[in-house]
Protein backbone atom coordinates (compact mmCIF):
# COMPACT_ATOMS: atom_id res chain seq x y z
CA UNK A 1 0.00 0.00 0.00
CA UNK A 2 1.40 3.60 -1.00
CA UNK A 3 2.30 5.94 1.54
CA UNK A 4 -0.05 9.09 1.64
CA UNK A 5 1.21 11.87 3.43
CA UNK A 6 -2.28 14.07 3.38
CA UNK A 7 -4.27 11.04 4.66
CA UNK A 8 -1.89 10.96 6.89
CA UNK A 9 -1.72 14.59 8.35
CA UNK A 10 -5.01 14.52 8.10
CA UNK A 11 -5.63 11.78 10.46
CA UNK A 12 -3.14 13.35 12.91
CA UNK A 13 -5.13 16.16 13.05
CA UNK A 14 -7.99 14.39 13.81
CA UNK A 15 -6.64 12.88 16.26
CA UNK A 16 -5.74 16.15 18.03
CA UNK A 17 -8.81 17.56 18.27
CA UNK A 18 -11.84 15.19 19.48
CA UNK A 19 -14.55 14.46 16.97
CA UNK A 20 -17.31 14.81 19.63
CA UNK A 21 -18.15 16.48 22.35
CA UNK A 22 -19.35 19.77 23.98
CA UNK A 23 -17.19 22.41 21.73
CA UNK A 24 -17.86 20.02 18.38
CA UNK A 25 -21.77 20.59 19.33
CA UNK A 26 -21.16 23.93 20.35
CA UNK A 27 -19.18 24.98 17.33
CA UNK A 28 -21.87 23.73 14.69
CA UNK A 29 -25.42 24.74 16.37
CA UNK A 30 -23.79 28.10 16.40
CA UNK A 31 -23.04 27.99 12.59
CA UNK A 32 -26.37 26.88 12.31
CA UNK A 33 -28.28 29.67 14.40
CA UNK A 34 -25.86 32.14 13.08
CA UNK A 35 -26.68 31.03 9.43
CA UNK A 36 -30.35 30.97 10.13
CA UNK A 37 -30.59 34.62 11.39
CA UNK A 38 -28.27 35.51 8.47
CA UNK A 39 -30.10 34.64 6.28
CA UNK A 40 -33.64 36.67 7.70
CA UNK A 41 -31.42 39.49 7.73
CA UNK A 42 -29.69 39.27 3.88
CA UNK A 43 -33.36 38.63 2.93
CA UNK A 44 -34.44 41.72 5.11
CA UNK A 45 -31.69 43.78 3.41
CA UNK A 46 -32.72 42.68 -0.30
CA UNK A 47 -36.35 42.96 0.19
CA UNK A 48 -36.20 46.64 1.72
CA UNK A 49 -33.82 47.52 -1.35
CA UNK A 50 -36.26 46.64 -3.95
CA UNK A 51 -39.55 47.66 -1.63
CA UNK A 52 -37.81 51.19 -1.53
CA UNK A 53 -37.50 51.24 -5.47
CA UNK A 54 -40.90 49.76 -5.95
CA UNK A 55 -42.25 52.74 -3.78
CA UNK A 56 -39.95 55.57 -5.60
CA UNK A 57 -40.87 54.48 -8.76
CA UNK A 58 -44.74 54.27 -7.79
CA UNK A 59 -44.99 57.97 -6.48
CA UNK A 60 -41.91 59.79 -8.56
CA UNK A 61 -44.34 59.78 -11.52
CA UNK A 62 -47.51 60.53 -9.98
CA UNK A 63 -49.60 63.52 -8.69
CA UNK A 64 -53.01 64.40 -7.76
CA UNK A 65 -54.87 67.53 -8.09
CA UNK A 66 -57.80 68.20 -5.67
CA UNK A 67 -60.12 70.86 -6.70
CA UNK A 68 -62.45 72.34 -4.05
CA UNK A 69 -64.96 74.66 -3.92
CA UNK A 70 -68.39 75.85 -4.21
CA UNK A 71 -71.11 73.00 -5.46
CA UNK A 72 -71.67 75.50 -8.16
CA UNK A 73 -68.19 76.27 -8.95
CA UNK A 74 -66.98 73.28 -8.89
CA UNK A 75 -67.38 71.89 -12.80
CA UNK A 76 -66.07 75.51 -14.35
CA UNK A 77 -63.25 74.90 -11.59
CA UNK A 78 -62.66 71.41 -12.74
CA UNK A 79 -62.85 72.56 -16.67
CA UNK A 80 -60.34 74.90 -16.39
CA UNK A 81 -57.87 72.42 -14.24
CA UNK A 82 -58.21 70.11 -17.47
CA UNK A 83 -57.22 72.64 -19.99
CA UNK A 84 -54.65 73.82 -18.33
CA UNK A 85 -53.11 69.92 -17.77
CA UNK A 86 -53.62 69.08 -21.50
CA UNK A 87 -51.07 72.63 -22.55
CA UNK A 88 -48.68 71.49 -19.19
CA UNK A 89 -45.14 70.10 -20.51
CA UNK A 90 -44.01 66.45 -18.71
CA UNK A 91 -48.15 65.17 -18.66
CA UNK A 92 -48.52 61.56 -19.26
CA UNK A 93 -52.21 61.29 -19.00
CA UNK A 94 -54.86 62.49 -16.43
CA UNK A 95 -58.16 61.85 -15.85
CA UNK A 96 -60.70 62.81 -13.02
CA UNK A 97 -61.65 60.30 -10.56
CA UNK A 98 -65.33 59.10 -10.61
CA UNK A 99 -67.89 58.43 -7.60
CA UNK A 100 -66.98 55.26 -8.09
CA UNK A 101 -63.34 55.80 -7.25
CA UNK A 102 -64.40 58.12 -4.93
CA UNK A 103 -65.98 55.23 -3.11
CA UNK A 104 -63.56 53.09 -3.09
CA UNK A 105 -60.77 55.36 -1.79
CA UNK A 106 -63.12 55.80 1.09
CA UNK A 107 -64.48 52.42 1.75
CA UNK A 108 -61.21 51.61 3.85
CA UNK A 109 -62.07 54.46 6.27
CA UNK A 110 -65.79 54.52 6.31
CA UNK A 111 -66.78 51.38 4.90
CA UNK A 112 -68.82 50.27 1.41
CA UNK A 113 -72.15 52.24 2.34
CA UNK A 114 -70.70 55.45 2.25
CA UNK A 115 -73.45 58.00 0.59
CA UNK A 116 -70.62 59.95 -1.98
CA UNK A 117 -73.40 61.19 -4.01
CA UNK A 118 -74.95 63.22 -1.12
CA UNK A 119 -71.42 64.24 0.62
CA UNK A 120 -69.53 67.57 -0.61
CA UNK A 121 -66.38 65.68 -1.62
CA UNK A 122 -63.72 67.24 -3.53
CA UNK A 123 -62.72 66.76 -7.07
CA UNK A 124 -59.74 64.67 -7.95
CA UNK A 125 -57.64 64.10 -10.73
CA UNK A 126 -55.15 61.65 -11.17
CA UNK A 127 -52.04 62.83 -13.41
CA UNK A 128 -49.02 60.46 -14.75
CA UNK A 129 -46.26 62.34 -15.62
CA UNK A 130 -43.02 61.41 -18.08
CA UNK A 131 -39.85 60.38 -17.26
CA UNK A 132 -38.98 64.51 -17.60
CA UNK A 133 -41.51 64.84 -15.04
CA UNK A 134 -43.63 68.65 -14.73
CA UNK A 135 -42.53 71.70 -13.41
CA UNK A 136 -44.64 71.33 -10.18
CA UNK A 137 -44.38 75.07 -8.98
CA UNK A 138 -44.80 76.59 -12.10
CA UNK A 139 -48.38 74.04 -12.61
CA UNK A 140 -48.77 75.87 -9.02
CA UNK A 141 -48.55 79.37 -9.82
CA UNK A 142 -51.01 78.55 -12.90
CA UNK A 143 -53.70 76.62 -11.00
CA UNK A 144 -53.80 79.58 -8.53
CA UNK A 145 -54.51 82.09 -11.51
CA UNK A 146 -56.73 79.64 -13.46
CA UNK A 147 -58.54 77.33 -10.19
CA UNK A 148 -58.24 79.00 -6.72
CA UNK A 149 -59.55 75.89 -5.23
CA UNK A 150 -56.88 73.12 -7.36
CA UNK A 151 -54.40 72.01 -5.15
CA UNK A 152 -51.43 70.09 -6.57
CA UNK A 153 -49.84 67.06 -4.53
CA UNK A 154 -46.83 65.48 -6.22
CA UNK A 155 -46.28 62.71 -3.17
CA UNK A 156 -43.24 64.14 -2.29
CA UNK A 157 -44.07 64.35 1.51
CA UNK A 158 -45.78 60.20 1.00
CA UNK A 159 -42.38 59.00 -1.24
CA UNK A 160 -39.54 60.63 0.81
CA UNK A 161 -40.59 59.32 4.06
CA UNK A 162 -41.23 55.40 2.68
CA UNK A 163 -37.96 55.51 0.87
CA UNK A 164 -36.18 56.94 3.69
CA UNK A 165 -37.71 54.03 5.79
CA UNK A 166 -37.08 51.55 3.38
CA UNK A 167 -33.56 52.56 3.53
CA UNK A 168 -33.18 52.33 7.32
CA UNK A 169 -34.42 48.93 6.81
CA UNK A 170 -32.28 48.32 4.85
CA UNK A 171 -29.14 49.71 6.69
CA UNK A 172 -30.25 47.51 9.39
CA UNK A 173 -29.87 44.24 7.92
CA UNK A 174 -27.00 44.65 6.83
CA UNK A 175 -25.25 45.89 10.54
CA UNK A 176 -27.52 42.55 11.26
CA UNK A 177 -25.27 40.68 9.33
CA UNK A 178 -22.27 42.27 10.48
CA UNK A 179 -23.34 41.45 14.23
CA UNK A 180 -24.23 37.48 13.76
CA UNK A 181 -20.57 37.13 12.08
CA UNK A 182 -19.28 39.13 15.08
CA UNK A 183 -21.37 36.80 17.24
CA UNK A 184 -20.42 33.53 15.90
CA UNK A 185 -16.72 34.31 16.05
CA UNK A 186 -16.41 35.07 19.59
CA UNK A 187 -18.46 31.53 19.97
CA UNK A 188 -16.25 29.88 17.90
CA UNK A 189 -13.21 31.40 19.80
CA UNK A 190 -14.40 30.14 23.11
CA UNK A 191 -15.07 26.56 21.79
CA UNK A 192 -11.87 26.33 20.34
CA UNK A 193 -10.25 27.73 23.63
CA UNK A 194 -12.70 25.18 25.66
CA UNK A 195 -10.73 22.48 23.05
CA UNK A 196 -7.40 23.59 23.39
CA UNK A 197 -7.80 23.50 26.96
CA UNK A 198 -9.05 20.37 27.26
CA UNK A 199 -6.62 19.04 25.36
CA UNK A 200 -3.80 21.18 27.47
CA UNK A 201 -1.94 17.52 27.89
CA UNK A 202 -1.88 16.39 24.56
CA UNK A 203 -0.63 19.84 23.15
CA UNK A 204 2.37 19.58 25.74
CA UNK A 205 3.10 15.50 24.43
CA UNK A 206 3.11 16.90 20.56
CA UNK A 207 5.52 19.73 21.50
CA UNK A 208 7.96 17.34 23.50
CA UNK A 209 8.06 15.15 20.04
CA UNK A 210 9.19 17.95 18.02
CA UNK A 211 4.90 19.64 16.71
CA UNK A 212 5.24 23.21 16.42
CA UNK A 213 2.59 25.48 17.23
CA UNK A 214 1.80 26.01 13.78
CA UNK A 215 0.96 22.73 12.87
CA UNK A 216 -1.03 22.33 16.53
CA UNK A 217 -3.14 25.19 15.53
CA UNK A 218 -3.23 23.81 12.17
CA UNK A 219 -5.28 20.78 13.68
CA UNK A 220 -7.92 22.77 15.43
CA UNK A 221 -8.11 25.58 13.12
CA UNK A 222 -8.91 22.46 10.34
CA UNK A 223 -11.22 21.06 12.56
CA UNK A 224 -13.39 24.29 13.10
CA UNK A 225 -13.70 25.24 9.89
CA UNK A 226 -14.94 22.51 8.50
CA UNK A 227 -17.39 22.60 11.77
CA UNK A 228 -18.60 26.53 10.73
CA UNK A 229 -19.16 25.17 7.12
CA UNK A 230 -21.14 22.62 8.13
CA UNK A 231 -23.18 24.16 10.22
CA UNK A 232 -23.94 26.96 8.42
CA UNK A 233 -24.78 25.18 5.54
CA UNK A 234 -27.24 22.82 7.93
CA UNK A 235 -28.34 26.73 9.13
CA UNK A 236 -28.79 28.18 5.21
CA UNK A 237 -30.86 25.46 4.14
CA UNK A 238 -33.21 25.74 6.89
CA UNK A 239 -32.91 29.97 6.36
CA UNK A 240 -34.13 29.19 3.20
CA UNK A 241 -36.92 26.67 3.62
CA UNK A 242 -38.28 29.04 6.12
CA UNK A 243 -37.85 32.28 3.54
CA UNK A 244 -39.78 30.43 1.31
CA UNK A 245 -42.71 29.22 3.51
CA UNK A 246 -43.32 33.19 3.99
CA UNK A 247 -46.82 34.30 3.06
CA UNK A 248 -47.35 35.72 -0.67
CA UNK A 249 -48.26 39.38 -0.70
CA UNK A 250 -52.13 38.09 -1.66
CA UNK A 251 -51.85 36.60 1.17
CA UNK A 252 -50.78 38.81 3.48
CA UNK A 253 -52.99 41.65 2.03
CA UNK A 254 -50.14 43.54 0.37
CA UNK A 255 -47.72 44.03 3.82
CA UNK A 256 -45.02 41.68 3.02
CA UNK A 257 -45.32 42.36 -0.50
CA UNK A 258 -41.95 41.72 -1.57
CA UNK A 259 -40.45 40.47 1.20
CA UNK A 260 -37.77 37.30 0.84
CA UNK A 261 -35.90 36.75 -1.88
CA UNK A 262 -36.28 37.11 -5.50
CA UNK A 263 -34.79 35.54 -8.82
CA UNK A 264 -30.98 35.08 -8.92
CA UNK A 265 -31.28 36.46 -4.53
CA UNK A 266 -32.18 33.08 -4.15
CA UNK A 267 -28.37 32.60 -4.73
CA UNK A 268 -26.99 35.19 -2.03
CA UNK A 269 -27.64 32.63 0.65
CA UNK A 270 -25.04 30.30 -0.70
CA UNK A 271 -22.70 32.49 0.19
CA UNK A 272 -22.87 32.35 3.77
CA UNK A 273 -21.21 28.95 4.63
CA UNK A 274 -18.24 29.75 2.63
CA UNK A 275 -18.47 33.31 4.69
CA UNK A 276 -19.11 30.93 7.99
CA UNK A 277 -16.22 29.27 7.29
CA UNK A 278 -13.48 32.15 6.58
CA UNK A 279 -15.37 33.68 10.24
CA UNK A 280 -14.72 30.47 12.22
CA UNK A 281 -11.20 29.67 10.49
CA UNK A 282 -9.96 33.25 11.22
CA UNK A 283 -10.99 33.55 14.72
CA UNK A 284 -9.85 30.00 15.59
CA UNK A 285 -6.29 30.18 14.43
CA UNK A 286 -6.30 33.56 16.80
CA UNK A 287 -7.82 31.70 19.44
CA UNK A 288 -5.35 29.27 18.85
CA UNK A 289 -1.86 30.64 18.39
CA UNK A 290 -3.05 32.71 21.58
CA UNK A 291 -3.85 29.84 23.52
CA UNK A 292 -0.96 28.17 22.58
CA UNK A 293 1.51 30.91 23.72
CA UNK A 294 -0.28 30.23 27.08
CA UNK A 295 0.13 26.60 27.36
CA UNK A 296 3.47 25.76 28.56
Amino acid sequence: MRFNPLSHERSTFDRIVPPTGFTANLTVLTAAAMAFLAVFALALSLASGRLADRWSDALARSATIRISAPPEQIEAQLRAVLDALATTPGIERYRPLDDAEMRKLLDPWFGPDLPVEALPLPKLIEITETAQGIDAEGLRLRLAAEAPGAVLDDHTRWRRPLVAAAGKLRLLGWLSLVLIGGAMAGLITLAAQAALAANGQVIRTLRLVGAKDGFIAGAFVRRFTQRGFAGAALGTLLGMGAVALLPSADQAGGFLTGLGFAGAGWLWPLALPPLAAVVAFVATRAAALRMLRGIR
